[in-house]
Parts: structure tokens; C-alpha cells; sequence
């Protein structure tokens, strides 16, 4: 599996430490948790901490916007250099058109479907997206416990992008650690996102290492 390394826990006083840790680790990407405090309770960082560190980033940032009306951030988003741009199912009334916009500003489209909303509502957008993510957490807070029902939404979504001939890649956020992304990996994950498990281990790139050998 690809490891993408949360910033949303690493020590934001050190910022360019942990992701300094991430370039020189086994991950594949770096996971930008952007929180407005309305979508979910809390409030993360904005746009201004990812252009800090796009310059000094080596891995491809993945920016999942837990927002309202993230339409309007477009842009922004694009500006910040980030190679895929990750929205709510919950917060687009108009996803396909929100898809299309993401592809048009030159990113990868991304979509994420909280706990209790089931991956079958994603029928007739499959074969547009880039990728589905998958919260095995409710969002908005990190640490959280792994909720187990996740694996039996990562095999029917599998099922799903096979079926309709999508090359969809299937990410999993929330509650990974070396036990849960094994399990996830061999449900038919393609991404891992972590985060407490990686910056709060006594040696995060050997962590990183360890998860992406499951």
C-alpha cells in the first residue's frame, strides 16, 4: 500500500520536521486534512500552511477538504500544488460538476464517504474519480479507534470499481496503525492514511516503513 502520513498530527511547531521525516521515509504521499469547523466541529489549518510547505514537500500532497461548499476553493487548492483534491460526498449537491471542475484545474478528483454513508450512492460516478476515500473514523479529530464495518465498505466498493471497469484507487483514513492496515491492504485498500500511529512512534520513518510492508 501507499502510505500518506496525516500533517494533522505531527507537531505543528515543527512543521517542517515531520515533513522532512516524510521525505525521507517509505510514504508515497502527504495528507493535508483541511477542517472549517462547520463540515465537522473542529478547525485544522488552511491553505496558507500547505503552501508553506509544498516547497519543501518531495511526496504528492493529498488535500481532503472536510468543507462546506468546497467548490469555492477550487483554486486554491490547485495554488497550493496539490495533486489530488479530495471532497465530501455529504458537502457537493452537484458532485459530478464539482469532479469535472477538480479535473479542469488539473488535479486528480478525489471523493469521501463518511462511516455511515454507504459506497453504493457512487454507482453512477465511479468511473469519473480518481479515487474514493473511505473514513474509518468519523471526521474531524484524530486518534480515533478503527470502526470495523470499514472492511466490508472497502470490498463492496472493490466489487464496485471492477464491475464497472473504473480505475478508482481506494484509501482508507482513520484509526491505522500495523494491525489495521494490514487488514485494510488485504480488503483491497491502495492508500493507508495515518497519523497518530506515524508521529506520535519513537521513530516515525521506521513506522512508516513498517505499514507500507504489510
Amino acid at each position: 500500500m501507499i502510505i500518506a502520513p496525516s500533517i494533522l498530527a505531527a507537531d505543528f511547531g515543527h512543521l517542517a520536521e515531520a515533513i522532512d521525516i516524510i521525505n525521507r521515509s517509505d510514504a508515497g504521499w502527504i495528507h493535508c486534512d483541511v477542517m472549517d469547523g462547520v463540515f465537522v466541529h473542529n478547525i485544522s489549518f488552511g491553505f496558507p500552511v500547505i503552501k508553506s510547505i509544498q516547497p519543501i514537500a518531495q511526496k504528492p500532497l493529498d488535500v481532503h477538504l472536510m468543507i462546506v461548499n468546497p467548490d469555492r476553493y477550487i483554486g486554491e487548492v490547485r495554488d497550493c500544488g496539490a495533486m489530488m483534491m479530495n471532497v465530501h460526498y455529504e458537502a457537493c449537491t452537484h458532485l459530478h460538476r464539482t469532479i469535472q471542475s477538480i479535473h479542469d484545474a488539473g488535479m486528480k478528483a478525489a471523493v469521501t464517504l463518511n462511516p455511515a454513508t454507504p459506497v453504493m450512492l457512487l454507482s453512477d460516478i465511479i468511473t469519473d474519480v480518481d479515487m474514493v476515500l473511505l473514513m474509518s473514523v468519523n471526521p474531524g479529530f484524530g486518534g480515533q479507534s478503527f470502526i470495523g464495518h470499514t472492511v466490508e465498505k472497502i470490498r463492496a466498493l472493490k466489487t464496485m470499481i471492477e464491475a464497472s471497469g473504473s480505475r478508482a484507487l481506494i484509501e482508507v483514513d482513520g484509526g491505522i496503525n500495523q494491525t489495521t492496515a494490514a487488514i485494510v491492504a488485504d480488503a483491497g485498500a491502495d492508500i493507508a492514511v495515518a497519523g497518530s500511529s506515524v508521529f506520535k512512534a519513537a521513530d516515525p520513518i521506521a513506522e512508516i516503513a513498517a505499514l507500507a510492508s504489510v
